[in-house]
């Protein structure tokens, strides 16, 4: 039995990455494999070479994860793409993307494309929203795909890993990919009118590179609702901050209850007013609830 990787899944199509050898071949299931389960990318798969083109799957590996949109198994790393303009940055966005990835058990980068277009003012901007998403405890990485900067700091990253780019239409997810893996996708310019990128993604695949990593592209995001895929008791905990402090009340809410260190560390500025602000707004609560200080 030999282990691969299903790298390519549209339709009734499955591309089969064997590390063995590092060749893609179409994968066929087996009866007892397709009554057992539904094949995604991402999934790990063993089974038996046929031929010089297709692969047998005769079992698929229990999976660490899954993701809805697109649908990718087994994903490590998510790179949430982001602009300070073209389209103008959106933290409240950002904020429902990391708590929803956070909740799928991966690892969320924040990275900051079009790092070129940015004049003196949009730069400090830019420096002031890294500094909040670093000191709430995520990685930033700042780059520009059309003049390759920070891409090498971005496959370093990546190494021997599972990934997907998302974020909203426009970031420039394609061509940081293309950059990434060598490839030259198909993308379409930013509108001026909207500001939206009109590049589509269909059907789910992951390029092989560097040593034994992935990445995959997702469709663009205008708007996602955290609760849709989270309780909201339970937004609390996908916010790495929080979980620096002990409240009073273990199922401490950070809203009303008293004590609450969270609310605390807000009024002294240890945890940013805009990310608290976006954790009132996604759990739907007053945001008169705001300290003072953020007001």
């Amino acid at each position: 039995m030999k282990e691969g990787l299903v790298i390519d899944r549209e339709a009734q199509m499955i591309g089969v990455y064997l590390f063995e050898n590092k060749k893609v071949y179409r994968g066929i299931p087996r009866k007892k494999v397709l009554k057992k389960t539904k094949i995604y990318a991402g999934d790990y798969v063993s089974g038996t070479v046929v031929d010089d083109k297709t692969f047998a799957i005769e079992d698929v590996k229990e999976r660490k994860n899954f993701l809805v949109r697109p649908p990718v198994a087994n994903v490590d790393k998510v790179i949430v793409v982001m602009a300070i303009k073209m389209p103008e940055f959106d933290n409240f966005l950002l904020d429902n993307l990391l708590v929803v990835y956070e909740h799928f058990d991966t690892d969320p980068v924040v990275v900051f494309n079009k790092i070129d277009l940015l004049d003196e003012t949009e730069v400090k901007e830019l420096e002031k929203w890294s500094q909040i998403y670093s000191q709430a405890g995520y990685r930033v990485i700042k780059v520009s795909a059309v003049k390759n900067e920070g891409i090498q700091q971005l496959t370093d990253y990546l190494e021997g890993s599972i990934a997907v780019l998302a974020g909203p239409s426009g970031v420039g997810k394609s061509s940081i990919l293309s950059r990434l893996v060598g490839v030259q996708l198909e993308t379409r310019e930013v509108s001026e009118k909207t500001e939206r990128g009109r590049h589509t993604t269909t059907g789910v695949r992951l390029f092989p590179f560097g040593e034994n990593s992935f990445i995959g592209d997702t469709p663009g995001f205008s708007s996602v609702d955290a609760l849709y895929f989270v309780d909201k008791k339970d937004v609390r905990l996908y916010f790495r901050e929080f979980l620096r402090y002990n409240c009073k009340f273990p199922d401490c809410t950070h809203t009303r209850e008293p004590d609450c260190q969270v609310r605390e560390a807000v009024r002294k500025g240890e945890v940013s007013c805009e990310r608290y602000r976006n954790y009132l707004k996604i759990i739907k609560e007053d945001l008169s609830l705001l300290p003072e200080n953020c007001q």
